[in-house]
């Protein structure tokens, strides 16, 4: 009764099988994924840390995100920060005393303030809040900016994205300082909707080494099918909590 009063009164339909009602109904949302696992792409950046995924960015993983970032659908927040939560809880293992910083990567210029909305920051902040109900000292470190000048990466190849973004990121020294003054160490863990070539995952990993915060993870709701191998092809890694966390005190401030 209630999906046909949402039909009649907004005429609204599940963005994954599209029965007419809630914009994802309750089987749509029992299929989405409940954990997450390594999502390596194709090639790999040279360098990048073991990225995360909680599914494939196809089919109602896709709408989802597409809907919230892109068509004002903000009710799937909820949705989408929890599997972004799933990932960092892959990424870093089970709550242990150390800090979990999540940190967004930003947009380009603009684009927050044409959408209205920050939708990366708004799925950091959700995953933070339910990772604390679990027990992790979990919080979102909105640490990096987007330089000027980066052109739209839709059409281009992993080396041409790559190539777009090189020095395209910095981190700031006012919110290391206030990140240092709520925490003395932490795990950092980079946080984005969709994994593609990874070169933008790679460019914000740059831009907090730099500075001394080297993230241990990087976690994402969706990585595009062909970065999803079947087996092999990735780096051996160790599992990110099996890393010192870095320190967090005043020399992190430089740059």
């Amino acid at each position: 009764m209630r999906d046909a009063a949402l039909d009649l009164l907004l005429g609204s339909s599940c963005v994954g099988c599209a029965r007419p009602g809630r914009m994802l109904c309750a089987g749509c949302l029992a299929a989405l994924p409940a954990t997450a696992s390594v999502a390596w792409p194709s090639p790999v950046p040279a360098g990048l840390v073991t990225p995360w995924a909680a599914g494939e960015y196809a089919d109602t993983l896709r709408a989802l995100v597409v809907g919230h970032k892109d068509r004002g659908q903000w009710s799937f927040a909820r949705v989408l920060s929890g599997l972004l939560a799933a990932s960092v809880r892959a990424a870093v293992g089970p709550p242990d005393d150390v800090p979990v910083v999540l940190v967004p990567v930003p947009s380009r210029p603009g684009s927050s303030r044409r959408r209205g909305y920050d939708a990366t920051g708004t799925l950091v902040r959700g995953a933070a809040r339910l990772l604390r109900r679990e027990s992790y000292d979990a919080l979102p470190g909105a640490l990096l900016v987007s330089r000027g000048g980066v052109r739209d990466q839709k059409d281009l190849t992993a080396s041409e994205r790559a190539a777009n973004l090189a020095g395209s990121m910095c981190c700031p020294a006012p919110g290391l300082r206030r990140l240092a003054g709520r925490r003395t160490r932490a795990r950092v863990v980079l946080c984005d909707d969709v994994l593609t070539t990874g070169a933008t995952a790679r460019e914000a990993q740059r831009a907090l080494g730099a500075v001394g915060l080297d993230p241990v993870a990087v976690a994402v709701v969706a990585a595009t099918r062909r970065r999803l191998p079947a087996g092999g092809g990735a780096p051996a890694s160790a599992h990110p909590s099996e890393s010192a966390p870095p320190s967090l005190g005043p020399s992190q401030g430089r740059g």
